[in-house]
Order: C-alpha cells, then sequence, then structure tokens
C-alpha cells in the first residue's frame, strides 16, 4: 500500500536554465545548465501527507528523495545521473558544448526514490525508484564568422 501511494505521489517536475541567457548559445561554446524548482509537486526532502494516507488505522507520511538527475542535451548527447543540479557560468559543472548548428530539446530527468514514516515514526527506505522527465527546453546552436575591421 505504501509503494503504491508512493508511486501516486505528485512529484515536482524540475525543467532547466541555461547559459547563454536567452536560448541562444554557439557552436563549440560551454553551455551551462542548472535545474529550476517548480513550485507544483513534491521535490525531494518536501513531505506529502497523501489523502489517502490512513492506511490500516495509521497516518502514513512519504517523502521523495533524490537518486540523481540525468541531463539530454538534445543532440544524442546525455549526463548522468548525477546529484549535481548543475549550475551558472563560471562555476556550474554541468556543461555541454553543442558541436554543430541547430534547435536541440534538452530535457532533464529526475530519479526519485522515498522514503516513508509510520505514526511519525522513523523514515524507512522504500525498495523502488521512479524517473520523472521535465518539460523540454529550446536551445538555438548558431555559428559566427569572425572579421578583422580596420578603423
Amino acid at each position: 500500500m505504501i509503494r503504491e501511494a508512493w508511486r501516486h505521489t505528485a512529484f515536482a517536475k524540475p525543467s532547466f536554465t541555461s547559459q547563454p541567457k536567452g536560448g541562444t548559445t554557439l557552436i563549440r561554446l560551454k553551455t551551462f545548465f542548472q535545474v529550476d524548482w517548480p513550485t507544483k509537486g513534491f521535490q525531494p526532502e518536501e513531505v506529502d501527507q497523501p489523502a489517502r494516507s490512513a492506511m490500516l488505522g495509521h497516518a502514513v507520511r512519504i517523502r521523495p528523495t533524490l537518486v540523481g538527475y540525468t541531463y539530454d542535451f538534445g543532440d544524442g548527447t546525455k549526463v548522468g545521473p548525477t546529484k549535481s543540479p548543475g549550475g551558472s557560468y563560471p562555476d556550474g559543472d554541468v556543461t555541454h558544448a553543442y558541436p554543430k548548428k541547430g534547435t536541440y530539446h534538452p530535457t532533464v530527468t529526475t530519479t526519485y526514490g522515498g522514503e516513508f514514516s509510520v505514526d511519525g515514526g522513523d523514515w524507512i527506505p522504500i525498495p523502488d525508484t521512479l524517473d520523472i522527465a521535465g518539460p523540454a527546453g529550446t536551445i538555438t546552436v548558431k555559428t559566427s564568422k569572425n572579421r578583422l575591421v580596420a578603423q
């Protein structure tokens, strides 16, 4: 019953932001990715007490945990699973340099674990994981030409 309640938790579906901002970058330029959590849904460490939590007369709480993120950059390249939420320039550790111009639709998938507590007792791991994909973004990759101009 607990595993079924956990599987029906309204998990948060994180998206990402990228730098350079504006969804446009240049080929071979390091693009930084960072997870953004929505206000809707339960993210890791937030406690859900499902409406159906009175199981056999006991109050059950469910707490999603983070197993990892998998970043799909939309060009066939993936990174993860990793516990890193990424970050912004210059310290972000989830980056990708697109080798070709084009339009790509990257995503981040969160692998959730979980714990449960009965009647306020200790947290007990749930022996299962779920992959929850966030919405796809759009990144346009362009080329540039350098020219010397006399002034």
